[in-house]
């Protein structure tokens, strides 16, 4: 799976001289807006659900092309065609009854995580669109 590219991400400032293990300007006390932490926190979020989605799908691809592998090297070099259609049929049908309890449980805490996130992001919306209402009327002031 290739990587995920945010559209929000956020620019790195440039270099400085002096090396420190944090990015300081990240960790501001003080919130510039209201509804600041819940943009962190869903860009947080929407980032911990991509690192579950794609530890999972690694595991689950890795595992399966080992067993794969090992089934396909079990089988005598003078086996037909056919044999090993019929040997990785068999092979995908048990993948497949074995993996259903494991996808089931990722496919519920993924939907669950993706509906929390959703409504994250909902409110984050709601934050940033009533703040621009009330800038645009504080703008004259």
């Amino acid at each position: 799976m290739r990587p995920v590219i945010y559209s929000d991400a956020p620019t790195l400032p440039p270099p400085s001289l002096i090396r420190h293990p944090y990015s300081l300007h990240e960790f501001s006390t003080v919130s510039k807006q209201p509804g600041e932490q819940s943009a962190l926190q869903f860009k947080l979020q929407r980032q911990q659900l991509d690192d579950f989605h794609q530890s999972f799908w690694f595991d689950s691809n890795t595992r399966f092309e080992t067993a794969k592998q090992a089934v396909l090297a079990c089988l005598p070099p003078s086996a037909s065609p056919l044999d090993k259609e019929k040997t990785l049929s068999e092979f995908y049908r048990e993948w497949y009854l074995q993996e259903a309890a494991r996808t089931d449980a990722y496919t519920i805490e993924w939907r669950r995580r993706n509906l929390a996130l959703i409504k994250l992001n909902a409110r984050v919306q709601l934050q940033q669109f009533t703040n621009s209402v009330s800038n645009f009327f504080s703008f004259g002031k």
